[in-house]
C-alpha cells in the first residue's frame, strides 16, 4: 500500500469556485480566467495544474491549487505596474521578488473567506515550499522582515 502523498491534500480552485479569487484579483487590477478540464494552462512555467500568467491575466483550472493562483498572481503584483504587461510564463528571477511573492499569496489568502491564511500556509508546507525555520507559518511570523518591507515599499497590503 503506498502512502498518499501530502500534495494532494491542497485546496483546489474547484473547492472553492472561481468568483472569490476573480473578486480579489480584480480588486488588485489582474483578471483571472478559468480554463476548461483537461485543456493545457497558457502561461504556466511549471505545466500540469500549475497557474498560469500573461501579462496582467492569471489562468487556472478548477483543479489548479489555490497556492498557485495565488503566487502566480502576487508575482505579478510585486513587479511595477509598467512590467507586469510583458510577463508571459516566467515573471521574475529576483530572491526578493520571490520572497514578497510568497508573503503576499499569505496575506491575500485572509481576503479570500473560503480559505484564510493559515490554511494557505498549511498547503504550502503540503506542496513542498521550504524555508529555513521549517514552515512557511514560522518564516512568514518570524523570518521574513525583507519581504514585508519590499511590499511596503511597493505599496501592497501586509496584513
Amino acid at each position: 500500500m503506498s502512502t498518499p502523498d501530502p500534495a494532494d491534500a491542497v485546496l483546489r480552485i474547484g473547492d472553492i469556485g472561481f468568483d472569490e479569487p476573480r473578486t480579489l484579483l480584480a480588486q488588485h487590477g489582474l483578471a483571472l480566467v478559468a480554463v476548461a478540464e483537461g485543456e493545457a494552462i497558457p502561461g504556466s512555467f511549471w505545466g500540469d495544474t500549475e497557474a498560469g500568467i500573461i501579462g496582467t491575466t492569471v489562468y487556472a483550472r478548477a483543479d489548479t491549487p489555490v497556492h498557485s493562483l495565488l503566487h502566480e498572481a502576487c508575482h505579478l503584483l510585486v513587479l511595477p505596474e509598467d512590467k507586469r504587461a510583458l510577463v508571459h510564463t516566467d515573471a521574475t528571477d529576483s530572491i526578493e521578488e520571490e520572497d514578497a511573492t510568497c508573503y503576499l499569496q499569505i496575506v491575500l489568502a485572509g481576503h479570500l473567506p473560503s480559505v484564510g491564511s493559515i490554511r494557505l500556509m498549511e498547503d504550502m508546507d503540503r506542496w513542498g515550499y521550504t524555508y529555513r525555520l521549517g514552515s512557511t507559518r514560522a518564516w512568514f511570523e518570524q523570518d521574513a522582515p525583507e519581504a514585508k518591507a519590499f511590499l511596503v515599499e511597493r505599496g501592497l497590503p501586509v496584513g
